[in-house]
């Protein structure tokens, strides 16, 4: 089982991020290992779907460990991401009595953890979270960091804490049960990883693409594959761990090539577009298929990416899969929202932007002529052509 430690300087307790295929059944003794003889409870948040996948052998997995198990599923989807699902959620820790010691177990996707966190983190002022993560973009990314939120009708991840997970559980079985939406989401969040940080992990996330990352049923059935698939969930996580670490609350401060802060790239053009259709139209990822593309284009209008690697930047998103229409939306309409962007400061816009693959730069929307904005959204928002996987 890899394993992937995220150490955080400014706390006493570190955790670790552990990463296997058909594990899930063994979540309840890892939990009961790194939570001690303390707790008794665990609430379980997941959603419809995935519950009925593994809801039971999690269960079973939790009470085998001697905790007393209750579920609560919640509704499929960003528009969930509420406030409405974070008092429903909270309220049931209290009418299930939990108490410090307990520990709340999120199993799902982005949205499941981001609303099961963000309630770990209010209820009792702060109880143990310990997220299983079941789709590619929260394995490779949300899961880990202590980001948890919710969104408002102004936009996405406005309100919300940081809360470190004590533990993060992967199985990478769950990936053979995702729809194409959600694999080709997970696959856009990895290709913005890679873009904004590292030319290392971009050419292997680019590499197990092009030899048919999308088909994790044919993947995960052989030994030699699901290691593979394994390697690269354990080299985002480490990616990801290597920031958090660094910058765990993202710093206004910090604008260098290490700061949280370059984990936003593709997310203000992706925010804008979630936000103007209602969270209903793009699943997260695809969003940020879009926004890596937008981005790429200012940064080369900028005179700062190169086009040829603007270029390997558009295949890789063709590479992740089709992504919902989005030319037929109004610039106007985008541009909007962008300004409601969480990312703001002193009411400015701030962006990630590309200098090269691996390497990013934070500009202020000052320094992007409104005439460069539209134009790299008209062209940034076209339908993208897929490739071969």
């Amino acid at each position: 089982m890899p394993t992937v430690r995220v150490r955080l300087p400014a706390r006493p307790q570190n955790y670790e991020i552990k990463i296997d295929a058909g594990s899930l059944r063994n979540l309840g003794p890892a939990v009961r290992a790194c939570l001690g003889n303390g707790a008794r409870r665990a609430a379980l948040i997941s959603d419809r779907t995935v519950f009925k996948l593994y809801g039971r052998s999690v269960t079973e997995s939790l009470r085998g460990a001697g905790l007393a198990v209750n579920h609560l599923l919640i509704g499929e989807g960003e528009r969930h991401k509420s406030f409405r699902s974070l008092e429903k959620t909270v309220a049931f820790l209290s009418q299930n009595k939990l108490e410090r010691n307990d520990v709340v177990v999120a199993l799902g996707g982005g949205v499941v953890g981001d609303v099961a966190g963000f309630a770990a983190a209010v209820y009792l002022r702060g109880i143990a979270f310990v997220p299983a993560p079941t789709t590619l973009l929260a394995q490779i990314d949300a899961s880990a960091g202590g980001k948890t939120g919710i969104n408002l009708p102004a936009g996405k991840n406005l309100a919300g804490a940081f809360h470190q997970p004590r533990l993060v559980y992967i199985d990478a079985d769950t990936l053979q049960t995702l729809p194409a939406r959600e694999i080709t989401s997970g696959w856009c969040e990895a290709v913005k990883q890679g873009a904004a940080g590292s030319r290392k992990l971009f050419d292997q996330t680019v590499a197990v693409l092009r030899k048919g990352g999308a088909d994790f049923s044919l993947w995960l059935r052989e030994r030699q594959s699901q290691t593979d698939i394994c390697a690269t969930i354990a080299a985002h996580c480490r990616f990801k761990a290597s920031i958090v670490s660094g910058d765990e609350r993202e710093s206004l401060t910090r604008s260098d090539r290490h700061s949280r802060r370059i984990l936003n790239f593709g997310h203000t053009t992706a925010h804008a577009l979630e936000t103007v259709t209602g969270y209903r139209r793009f699943r997260h990822g695809e969003a940020v298929g879009y926004g890596i593309l937008v981005a790429a284009e200012i940064s080369k209008s900028l005179g700062m990416l190169a086009p040829g690697e603007l270029e390997s930047i558009r295949e890789a998103v063709a590479l992740c899969g089709p992504l919902p229409r989005a030319d037929d939306l109004a610039v106007t309409q985008i541009a909007k929202a962008m300004a409601g962007d969480k990312k703001s400061m002193a009411g400015s816009l701030q962006w990630v932007l590309l200098e090269r693959i691996g390497r990013a730069q934070i500009v202020d929307s000052s320094e992007i002529k409104p005439r460069v904005l539209a134009d790299a959204l008209r062209v940034g928002l076209r339908r993208v052509r897929t490739g071969k996987r």
